[in-house]
């Protein structure tokens, strides 16, 4: 490892969708480097990039009112949502090359129109304004807004059964929304990058420790083998932390100064899976509401 000119090495701690996604980057942008990948589990993107423990909605800003926030004189802050297309059009970009060139297969992507749906006056107003202004950006000029309830109804025939047609409701549509199985894009990656030469991947170790050494230039990672309780200590020049829930602890045991300020809560929530074949032919679409004042994001429920 004294040698200037070797290889760098990487170590991706985790094998979700944001190792994954790393490692092919690093792959294509240097292809001599050397990768490990270490994951605790015994598989592959098991944890929170499998397709059941995420809402597999494609960010872009078309439904997330959370990203549109309402300024006091009443306009609507639309420069997040725009932010957050545009990075979706680029992943989307890249997802495409990678497809169109044979290196992974494309059925983890499918489109989903993504709606918004508010209830009462104040909300009804608010998403009017936020549709018009998103209108103007060219990325959003094909979202349609309703109050309409017969027109809603046509929409989303499954939330309108037996509602109150003096309800005050509306709702935003965007065709374009996308549903993404970001389970089966992590796998697909993490298959490609294991043929690569020079990547290793290390399934049901857990990273324990994690520090620099050698004048601060190299990572020294020491991990434990879940089943057997044989440990080892790897060095490497640059470290990715995409350890889910853990990601914290091991970014404080860094040392960095980056690792100060950050915290995390449990929030507890529920996934419910219709499988009432009948039910579910009456819905198809990625609908968000909107969260109370206060309250975080991931307290609105979606459909």
């Amino acid at each position: 490892m004294a040698k200037q000119n070797r290889p760098k090495e990487y170590l991706l701690i985790g094998s979700g969708i944001m190792s994954a996604t790393l490692g092919v980057f690093l792959k294509k942008v240097e292809p001599d480097c050397k990768i490990t990948l270490l994951e605790r589990l015994h598989g592959m993107a098991l944890e929170s990039t499998a397709a059941w423990n995420n809402a597999g909605t494609g960010h872009a800003g078309m439904c997330e009112l959370n990203y549109t926030p309402e300024k006091p004189d009443g306009s609507i802050n639309c420069e997040k949502a725009l932010h957050i297309n545009e990075q979706f059009e680029v992943s989307k970009q890249f997802w495409a090359w990678l497809v169109s060139n044979n290196l992974i297969p494309g059925d983890f992507i499918q489109p989903v129109p993504h709606m918004s749906f508010v209830q009462g006056k104040k909300e009804v107003q608010f998403l009017e304004k936020r549709v018009k202004q998103l209108n103007n950006n060219h990325l959003f000029k094909t979202m349609k807004f309703s109050k309409n309830p017969e027109t809603i109804k046509k929409w989303i025939p499954l939330m309108m059964n037996d509602r109150r047609n003096s309800a005050e409701v509306a709702a935003s549509r965007m065709d374009e929304g996308a549903d993404v199985n970001f389970g089966y894009l992590a796998r697909y990656l993490i298959n490609y990058l294991r043929k690569q030469e020079g990547v290793g991947m290390m399934f049901g170790w857990e990273v324990n420790e994690i520090k620099r050494r050698r004048g601060k230039k190299i990572w020294q990672i020491e991990a434990t083998n879940r089943k057997t309780e044989k440990k080892e200590s790897m060095l490497a020049d640059f470290v990715f932390i995409g350890a889910g829930g853990k990601a914290l602890s091991l970014l404080g045991k860094s040392g960095i100064p980056e690792r100060k300020g950050y915290g995390g809560f449990p929030v507890g929530g529920q996934w419910l899976r219709c499988n009432n074949r009948e039910v579910i032919q009456q819905h198809d679409a990625k609908v968000y509401g909107k969260a109370a004042k206060g309250a975080p994001p991931m307290s609105v429920p979606h459909l």
